[in-house]
């Protein structure tokens, strides 16, 4: 048993966990072209393991809730990921194309277990004077993941075979498991929110329904939930545009598809980056006004990559990273702040999964815009930034960071 659980040991597991994650994708990519010769059949890998998320996500945020010890479920769902990722790559040009789906699909259940439900856990590991920068770790970990996985990917492609991306990320999927296994159980921190009833977690005698039905009313009923959901969907939206863009405008404007592919790597850097410094130097604005302050920074960027010029583009690459990064903290932030205990991971992964959902629809809408006009695609990407900006938010959610609101109270959310 670890003898001291913190921080450190928690964004460690979560970074092995979400590195795997963004591994997964391109390794079925890659080792379904390689196995089967089927460019369809590898674009199906990748949809199956993305779709299932949609329903995972609801199912495993109620399940967590009601957890004596969330940890062990997370570990039993990374255990089950990995399983269904390695059986896949095993059986992939081997055995019917259906059961390698299958197998796939099953695995893309557990994935919200590694966005939102690890990060439902964050309050019961951190002091709550060092919620906000762990907060900013956190959300870093998912920009670190997005770097490494597709470069580990591509490099272990290239000088090996095409199974081993796929067996990488099933050892970082394991490796985070035993992190995972030994998450303290909420209440196991009793300071860990204390005066917010997050830090000890009431029983909840509803079924399983009546805690989905109550997590789903909350996120449209409360106004910072509300806004901050919205916003981080439109958002997550225009990200998806600016993904299936990448590889269009690196081949029309930097001399290569690729070169393309390595701007949606300078995003995640400059994400990275600009997380590590919130999480030195925390900015002094409430979160909720973060959150439309960097989608306009976003939407700023793609106005800018709409030109189509090498150096205005490269330009909107990192600062597109500067607007994103800061913005899922402040995601984190709004959803810590006012969550309450008995149903944060279920208000966690039903935002991974819409935030899923709208990537993908994202990612849909520009490859049918970017294929005949590519700054239309752009421009529309950036549409949906300002219209994230534009979403309304809540007065009270505008006080300064640190300053207890009433409705901060045990029995409506989370103080800081």
């Amino acid at each position: 048993m670890m003898k001291r659980y913190g921080t450190g040991w928690f964004l460690a597991g979560g970074a092995l966990a979400r590195t795997g994650d963004e591994t997964a994708g391109p390794a079925l990519l890659l080792a379904g072209f390689a196995l089967t010769g089927s460019p369809a059949t590898a674009s199906l890998l990748l949809a199956a393991l993305t779709v299932p998320a949609v329903l995972g996500g609801p199912l495993l945020g109620v399940l967590l809730d009601r957890a004596p010890r969330p940890g062990r479920l997370l570990a039993t769902c990374l255990l089950l990921y990995a399983l269904g990722l390695a059986l896949a790559a095993a059986g992939a040009g081997r055995v019917p194309t259906v059961v390698t789906l299958a197998c796939v699909a099953a695995a893309g259940l557990f994935a919200p277990a590694l966005a939102g439900g690890w990060s439902a856990q964050l309050p019961y590991v951190t002091d709550p004077g060092g919620l906000p920068a762990a907060t900013a770790r956190d959300a870093a970990t998912f920009h670190l993941a997005s770097l490494a996985g597709p470069a580990l990917t591509g490099a272990l492609a290239a000088w090996t075979f095409p199974s081993a991306p796929a067996a990488l990320a099933v050892t970082l999927l394991l490796l985070a498991v035993p992190v995972a296994w030994w998450l303290p159980a909420p209440g196991g921190r009793a300071g860990a929110d204390a005066g917010a009833g997050a830090g000890r977690r009431a029983p909840d005698g509803r079924s399983g329904a009546a805690g989905l039905r109550a997590g789903l009313r909350l996120t449209s009923r409360d106004p910072r939930l509300r806004g901050a959901t919205a916003t981080s969907v439109l958002s997550c939206a225009a990200q998806g545009m600016l993904a299936a863009c990448a590889a269009p405008l690196g081949e029309r404007v930097l001399g290569g598809a690729a070169r393309g592919v390595a701007l949606l790597a300078a995003v995640a850097l400059a994400a990275l980056a600009a997380n590590a410094v919130l999480a030195r130097c925390p900015l002094p604005v409430a979160p909720e006004a973060l959150l439309r302050w960097t989608a306009l920074v976003q939407g700023a960027a793609l106005l800018l990559a709409a030109t189509c010029r090498p150096g205005p583009v490269a330009a909107a690459a990192l600062l597109a990273g500067v607007g994103e990064g800061p913005q899922l903290s402040a995601l984190f932030a709004v959803r810590h702040r006012v969550a309450p205990a008995r149903l944060r991971a279920q208000l966690f992964t039903v935002g991974a999964s819409l935030k899923t959902t709208a990537f993908a629809a994202g990612a849909a809408l520009a490859g049918q815009l970017a294929g005949a006009a590519l700054p239309a695609g752009l421009s529309a990407a950036a549409v949906l930034h300002l219209l994230a900006a534009a979403v309304p938010g809540d007065r009270v959610g505008r006080s300064r960071p640190g300053v207890r609101r009433a409705a901060d109270s045990p029995g409506r959310g989370r103080g800081r």
